[in-house]
C-alpha cells in the first residue's frame, strides 16, 4: 500500500479539525483564508513558470504543441485550459492538447485504474504522434501519478521539453522532467481533497502558461484577444468592440473593416491603424510573425 503520509497534500489542516461542526459562514471563511495561501505559493514558483512559458512559446513558433497530461482533477484542469484556447485565441484544437488518464470520458466519471497505469501515458502520446517540437507538461497534485510519469519518460526519449506541475516538494514526477513547478499551498481544508487549494494553484499556473504563450506568438495586442473566434452573437459583438478599443474608430467602421477582413479582428485592426489594404496588412503581419505591435513599428 502507498504511504501518502509524508505528502503535504495529504496532511491534516490543524485549523479545520472541527470542520464538521462549523457553520456555513465559518466554512466559507476558513476556506477563503486558506485560499489566500495559494497566491503566495504560486508567487514562489513564478521563475519556473516563466521558463515554461518561454519553452511553450518557442514550441508553438516551430509548429509544436503544448500537451497537458494528468489524472482526476489534474487531468480535468489540463483539459479545461486546452479547450478554452481555440475560442479565446483562434488556435486549432490540436495546438494545446489536454490528456486525462482514461480518455475524455474520464472528465465526467473516473476510469478505474487508469491513473495507476505505467504504460497508458506513453500510449496516449504515441497516439498523438508526439514529436520533439512539442512540450509535455505533467500535472499531478500528489506528484506521484504513474500515468504522468510514463508519459514524461517517453517524452524525454523523443527529445521533448518536459515540465511538471505538482503540489509537493521534490515530488516523484519531478525526477522525470526538465523542470518542476511545485507550489505548496499547504494542507487542504478537507484532508486530501486536492481539488481545493492544490487545484486552484494548478489552475492559476495553467492560466499563466497558456496566456503567456499565446501572447508570445502574437495572439494579443495590448491586452486584447485579437484572434478571438466569433462563434456566437456575444463574441461577434466582442470582436467589434475589440477593434474599437484598439483603434478608436467608430462602430460602423469597425463592422465594415471586420467584414472586409473576412472576420479577422487582427487583420481589421492592422488595416485601420496602418491605413492600408487587406493584402498589405497580411504582408505586414506575415513579416512580424503575427504581432500587430511589431507590424506597426515596422511601418515607421
Amino acid at each position: 500500500m502507498l504511504d501518502l503520509t509524508k505528502l503535504t497534500t495529504e496532511t491534516r489542516n490543524e485549523k479545520t479539525m472541527n470542520l464538521d461542526s462549523m457553520t456555513p459562514l465559518e466554512i466559507a471563511t476558513i476556506m477563503n483564508e486558506e485560499d489566500n495561501k495559494v497566491v503566495a505559493a504560486v508567487h514562489e514558483v513564478l521563475p519556473q513558470v516563466a521558463t515554461v512559458i518561454e519553452w511553450c512559446t518557442d514550441s508553438l513558433r516551430k509548429g509544436g504543441r503544448i500537451i497537458y497530461m494528468g489524472a482526476g482533477t489534474s487531468g480535468r484542469l489540463g483539459l479545461l485550459d486546452a479547450v478554452e484556447c481555440p475560442p479565446t485565441f483562434g488556435t486549432s484544437p490540436d495546438t494545446v492538447v489536454g490528456l486525462i488518464a482514461g480518455g475524455n470520458d474520464a472528465f465526467i466519471k473516473a476510469v478505474e485504474g487508469a491513473e495507476d497505469s505505467e504504460t497508458l501515458g506513453k500510449e496516449d502520446l504515441v497516439t498523438l504522434n508526439l514529436n520533439r517540437n512539442d512540450v509535455v507538461i505533467g500535472i499531478a497534485a500528489s506528484g506521484r501519478t504513474p500515468y504522468v510519469i510514463s508519459g514524461l519518460i517517453y517524452a524525454r526519449e523523443i527529445g521533448c521539453k518536459t515540465a511538471v506541475l505538482a503540489c509537493n516538494k521534490n515530488s516523484e514526477v519531478s525526477k522525470y522532467s526538465d523542470i518542476a513547478i511545485e507550489p505548496i499551498p499547504g494542507p487542504e481544508v478537507l484532508t486530501g481533497s486536492t481539488r481545493l487549494k492544490s487545484g486552484t494553484a494548478q489552475k492559476m499556473i495553467l492560466n499563466m502558461i497558456s496566456t503567456g504563450s499565446m501572447v508570445g506568438i502574437g495572439k494579443v495586442y495590448q491586452n486584447l484577444m485579437v484572434d478571438v473566434m466569433q462563434t456566437n452573437e456575444k463574441l461577434n459583438s466582442r470582436a467589434v468592440n475589440i477593434i474599437i478599443a484598439a483603434t478608436g474608430c467608430n462602430h460602423e467602421l469597425a463592422k465594415d473593416m471586420l467584414e472586409m477582413a473576412d472576420g479577422s479582428v487582427k487583420l481589421a485592426i492592422t488595416m485601420i491603424l496602418l491605413q492600408c489594404t487587406k493584402d498589405q496588412a497580411i504582408e505586414r503581419l506575415d513579416h512580424s510573425n503575427g504581432h500587430i505591435r511589431h507590424a506597426l513599428k515596422g511601418s515607421k
